[in-house]
């Protein structure tokens, strides 16, 4: 590929991947973890991106070390051996796209519910999904045509209520207190780190621009600090302008914080303009989890690691894997019976930093094993800024086991059990099956 992508392209790039649903819904659940304090809610943004910023710049290096197809999936790999390799693909499939996928799914169904007053969640999830599926397995360039409008409809809305929400004039709290009374500061941050990781889900992406930058090892850090950067600073702004217009233990109890926000702003017409192209946003958003999710298990199926790799692997007359495609969305169906968009979206964040965090650690290996690798990027302030993307993942993974209420921990085991499910489920399919 030509090397002709410049910096201020790159953080474009990583702006629009990561800005998506968490931004307008995750304050609910924030508010709810902090008892309607707004302070931790707001430090929790803070932090998370920070976070975002220390594992992307580790991440970016082993991509450009690694500059193969696969990403997370070849890093482990070469580091830790095929099977935590496979695994890492089978937590993907499995979990993380097809949870993501029925969150988006399930909370456009809510916001359609909350607008018509008429109980259609689950169906409407289900419809939003199967449709997704018809749009990709006709061609990449439908899906990447409703993606171009969905990323417009998020920013409308994202801006209008920046302005007009900063505007609004407030006596309200922003800071203080952290939490409320009762409410342990160190369990509450555990829970708003997941809501805020799964706002800036996205950033792993990075990697694969260094191969078209024409100066990676100075432009790469720039589009990762930058990028995140803009985000933290869009995400503080609008939570910001949240808290003016409704206070925290209010923002607590309302599932669509956004659309509340906007009706006090706008009335409720024009939080109903607002709601459309959050809605927009969404199915957008669900849309690029389907596109990538797909490809991972065709990648796995490519390399036969799958049941049924063969039809999963093939391409129909649209040059598009439509069995992988009906693979993400069948399993996306299955878990929007929950019914639950925090759950579905918890669970796919947790899954998916147990692995960041190893592919963290992958850095530290190959420094120590691979001195020969070529390194145009080398992470700043090694070994500083790797140990703090570790630390900060192991917080996130153990935050959840140990430090969490009954429901968090239920997905954390559940998480576990399905991917070291794929170990004895890959072994039979080796030894019987595999042609």
């Amino acid at each position: 590929m030509k090397k002709n992508v410049s910096p201020m392209t790159a953080v474009s790039v990583v702006v629009g991947c990561v800005i998506g649903a968490g931004v307008f819904f995750k304050p609910y659940a924030i508010y709810q973890a902090t008892g309607g304090g707004p302070g931790m809610g707001i430090l929790a943004w803070i932090i998370g991106g920070l976070m975002s910023i220390f594992g992307a710049l580790t991440f970016a290096e082993v991509a450009v070390m690694i500059p193969r197809t696969g990403g997370m999936v070849t890093y482990l790999s070469e580091a830790y051996g095929k099977k935590i390799g496979y695994l890492a693909g089978w937590m993907q499939v499995m979990i993380f796209y097809p949870s993501f996928l029925a969150g988006y799914g399930v909370k456009v169904g809510e916001e359609l519910s909350q607008m018509t007053g008429i109980h259609m969640t689950m169906p409407v999830a289900i419809l939003i999904i199967l449709t997704l599926c018809a749009v990709n397995i006709h061609g990449t360039k439908r899906a990447g045509r409703m993606q171009t409008i969905s990323t417009i409809c998020k920013l409308i809305p994202l801006l209008v209520l920046i302005v007009f929400g900063l505007a609004h004039a407030s006596t309200n709290a922003i800071f203080t207190p952290m939490t409320s009374n009762g409410v342990s500061p160190t369990n509450s941050l555990g829970t708003t780190l997941l809501a805020v990781l799964f706002a800036f889900e996205g950033w792993t992406n990075v990697g694969a621009l260094a191969g078209e930058m024409k100066n990676p090892a100075k432009d790469l850090p720039k589009a990762i600090v930058g990028g995140v950067s803009i985000i933290m600073a869009v995400y503080l702004l609008i939570n910001i302008a949240y808290l003016r217009v409704l206070p925290a233990d209010q923002l607590m109890n309302l599932p669509s914080p956004a659309l509340a926000v906007a009706e006090v702003l706008f009335g409720k017409w024009g939080g109903a303009l607002i709601d459309i192209g959050i809605i927009i946003s969404v199915i957008g958003a669900g849309n690029g989890f389907l596109l990538s999710g797909s490809r991972v298990a065709y990648a796995l199926a490519e390399e036969n690691e799958l049941p049924g790799s063969t039809k999963l692997a093939s391409l129909n007359k649209e040059n598009v894997p439509a069995y992988s495609i009906l693979l993400i969305g069948i399993l996306a169906c299955l878990y929007s019976l929950s019914g639950q968009f925090d759950l579905l979206t918890n669970l796919g964040v947790f899954s998916c930093w147990v692995f960041y965090t190893l592919t963290f650690s992958t850095i530290i290996w190959f420094r120590k094993k691979r001195p020969d690798l070529k390194r145009t990027y080398s992470v700043p302030c090694y070994p500083l800024v790797p140990w703090l993307a570790i630390v900060s993942g192991l917080y996130v993974i153990l935050s959840q086991i140990f430090l969490s209420g009954s429901e968090a921990r239920i997905m954390a085991l559940f998480s576990i059990v399905i991917t070291l499910a794929g170990l004895p489920v890959n072994r039979l399919y080796q030894k019987y099956c595999r042609k």
